[in-house]
């Protein structure tokens, strides 16, 4: 079975916990970050991916 894409797999798990995008600002950084990696304007960067991880549980896999 396939990964899914790194903003797909953020996606899902804040629909799955009710986040809102405002709610990653503290895993992410400022709202327009947030709305960056959304719209695939900007990479994940590493300490994203692990906070992402630890904060949110995404397989860090997934966020590669």
């Amino acid at each position: 079975m396939d990964l899914p894409a790194p903003v797909e797999a953020i996606k899902f798990e804040m629909e799955r916990k009710g986040l809102t995008a405002k709610d990653l600002e503290a895993i992410i950084g400022k709202s327009n970050r947030v709305y960056e990696i959304h719209n695939h304007k900007r990479p994940l960067t590493l300490k994203m991916i692990w906070k992402l991880h630890t904060g949110l549980g995404i397989l860090a896999e997934c966020l590669d």
